[in-house]
């Protein structure tokens, strides 16, 4: 049984920077993926947040933001963090499986993330062809994709930020 519930509603956005915060540090907001997310709009519909059954603290949140590479619109998958108190016991994985569940692939055809593939993998992400680019820095084998694979094979060109998708 687990000491978490998964709620389909953003955090309040102190509760959520402090959670960033412990799990990522400050450093974050210096990372590629950031700039991606600057001036973007979340979608809301993709955001989740995991609570604690004794007391509903918050102990996790997923994000989605909405991407494109060329006119392929596809989302942004993070930050998805987890309070280092309650990493290993299935948080962020319950998170990611719920959400990529709803997400409508008809609207968005693929999802890219910045992460460990070993981890991710189990949500079905795959190390992104080296013809898609950031807008910045990034280690290649980190930067990962999750669709179709043959429609993820055909990609190529920078992301950028597609506000307009929201």
């Amino acid at each position: 049984m687990t000491q978490f519930d998964i709620l389909s509603q953003r955090a309040e956005p102190q509760t959520l920077l402090q959670l960033l915060d412990i799990a990522f540090g400050p450093g974050r907001v210096t990372r590629t993926a950031e700039r991606l997310r600057e001036g973007n709009r979340q979608i809301s519909d993709y955001d989740r947040m995991a609570v604690t059954k004794t007391d509903g603290a918050l102990v996790g949140a997923i994000s989605f933001w909405p991407i494109a590479i060329g006119e392929t619109a596809g989302l942004l998958l993070g930050p998805l963090a987890v309070h280092p108190d309650m990493q290993g016991q299935g948080v962020g994985l319950a998170l990611m499986q719920d959400t990529l569940a709803a997400i409508d692939e008809t609207r968005f055809a693929f999802t890219l993330l910045v992460g460990d593939l070993p981890y991710y993998q189990k949500c079905g992400f795959a190390v992104a062809p080296e013809s898609i680019k950031l807008p910045g820095p990034v280690d290649p084998q980190r930067l990962l994709v999750r669709g179709e694979a043959k429609p993820c094979a055909a990609l190529s060109g920078m992301v950028r930020r597609a506000p307009e998708l929201c």
